[in-house]
């Protein structure tokens, strides 16, 4: 597939999408539609328009490769998946009852009410950088792709690439936000599945398979290993390590976050959004499996035709990210090319568009009240919206120049390391607020412990081998970020008034 072809291709998808925003905001560029799309959303377009924003084009490409890792990955990752689905149960069961029973639109404002102003600042910053960084890296990954396939060809610099993608997701969100995400998301959702299904057709006729033999060809490969129980205390892919990491990290990562969690709010009523929820679990394990058989399809294809792990162009190391890409455009023909191009951009951009427009939200509405009553009514109140939009779309593009400067492994496992890191924080306080309503705390210290836990948590993991007799932590660390942060507050506690506990 030519440079120019896919240029082309990527053009055209995005004229529809601009077309959607343009149907989509007709008189409704106010701030109700773009927070909470005028709480009308239908709850099966939220579920399956979340499948996009959950799985983004990380999981496009970083899961399959990783499946054939030198580091011996293989299935391993459908274990946190399954944590994954005990969370997405917690968060529809725990979480989002009490977000609809307060009425929120910012779900920081929970801990404002819970813990003090200080405390709601600080989740809110929490997310703002968690959200930020986590969503720069999903854009990085497509964005490399596009360089090395489109923009290479045409002497283009890295950093064009970026800004031109983050300039058109700009252009189709600014106005009504959350309305017409709700509409685009569920149309990159289709054109995700589908790529990935066809995906699986295409590999499956290249290798002279039918879908049973490629089944069969799948499940006696080495690559099909799902279950790890090989020495808990030094393997991070020990099935207990990665269903408690599961679990923990999609309760913070979705049930703390506001991206996702402002999906669900804009259903009618909580019984429709937890029916989203369900059903979102359910079609989200299917498509993660089919995601790691794409991987080990693309393993079985590249052994069969000698092609070796593209190696990255700064360090010359093999990277498992650039396999998919380097098949599809390289060693397929026309169509599949154009489908896995589809499916990466939908995945993409699903995921950055949703968390351009939820950043926009949490700051307007945590720093700059625009959900009070005294401030709906400011004259330019939309034009600062747009500014912000605009601010954090340039702080993306900035970020993501940086991690391209240091960066030069799989972009999956970076992702959830640093969401240990960042999320953990904010799982302490949530925790803390909902199972310690006797206590409330000394708020102006909660920013302290929350700078400090991270650290704490560092540490910890750099020397854990050596405190804890060779233990390795994985994503089950953000439980110790969560535990440190727990306690912290616990030490700065008091006995809560009554009108403070939720």
């Amino acid at each position: 597939m030519t440079p120019f072809a896919i240029l082309l291709l990527i053009t055209l998808y995005f004229g529809m999408l601009f077309f959607i925003s343009h149907r989509t905001s007709k008189n409704n560029d106010g701030n109700d539609a773009f927070f909470k799309a005028n709480k009308n959303s239908k709850w099966y377009l939220v579920a399956f328009g979340m499948i996009g924003t959950a799985l983004s084009g990380v999981t496009f490409i970083s899961v399959p490769g990783e499946v054939g890792a030198p580091s011996g990955e293989q299935f391993k990752y459908f274990q946190f998946i399954l944590g994954n689905a005990i969370g997405f149960i917690i968060v529809a069961t725990v979480l989002l009852p009490l977000y609809y029973r307060m009425n929120l639109t910012s779900i920081y404002s929970y801990i404002e009410k819970r813990l003090g102003y200080y405390s709601y600042k600080t989740a809110a910053m929490l997310f703002l950088v968690s959200r930020t960084i986590g969503s720069s890296f999903r854009l990085y990954l497509a964005a490399i792709v596009l360089q090395r396939f489109v923009f290479d060809y045409y002497g283009i610099p890295f950093a064009f690439t970026v800004l031109l993608s983050l300039v058109l997701i700009f252009f189709y969100t600014y106005k009504s936000g959350l309305k017409t995400i709700i509409i685009t998301d569920s149309l990159q959702t289709l054109f995700l599945v589908s790529s990935v299904f066809l995906t699986i057709y295409f590999i499956c006729s290249s290798l002279n398979l039918n879908l049973i033999e490629a089944f069969e060809e799948v499940k006696s490969s080495h690559y099909s290993k799902i279950f790890f129980f090989d020495n808990f205390v030094s393997s991070k892919f020990h099935f207990a390590k990665q269903i408690l990491g599961g679990i923990f990290v999609t309760v913070a990562m979705v049930g703390l976050d506001q991206d996702l969690m402002q999906k669900n709010l804009s259903c009618a009523t909580i019984g429709e959004s937890q029916k989203n929820m369900f059903t979102f679990t359910g079609i989200f394990i299917l498509i993660n499996l089919f995601f790691l058989s794409v991987g080990a399809l693309l393993y079985i294809y590249a052994n069969k035709n000698g092609i070796s792990i593209p190696a990255d162009l700064i360090t010359g190391k093999p990277r498992t990210d650039l396999l998919f890409p380097e098949i599809a455009f390289h060693h397929l023909s026309i169509i599949p090319s154009i489908v896995f191009l589809l499916g990466l951009t939908a995945a993409t951009f699903a995921t950055t568009d949703s968390a351009l427009t939820a950043l926009t939200t949490s700051f307007c509405i945590d720093f700059m009240g625009m959900d009070k009553k005294e401030n709906q009514n400011k004259p330019n109140i939309i034009r600062t919206r747009h500014i912000v939009h605009l601010s954090f779309s340039f702080l993306m593009f900035l970020v993501i120049l940086i991690f391209n400067s240091i960066n030069n492994g799989s972009v999956v496992g970076i992702i959830f390391k640093i969401a240990s890191y960042t999320y953990g924080p904010l799982l302490g306080l949530y925790t803390f607020g909902l199972f310690m309503k006797s206590k409330t705390v000394k708020d102006k210290w909660v920013p302290y412990i929350c700078l400090v836990s991270p650290v704490l948590t560092m540490l910890i993991s750099e020397n854990s081998t050596t405190l804890f007799f060779g233990y390795v932590f994985d994503t089950e660390l953000i439980i110790i970020n969560a535990l440190i942060t727990f306690i912290g507050l616990y030490f700065i506690s008091k006995p809560a008034v009554e009108e403070t506990r939720f």
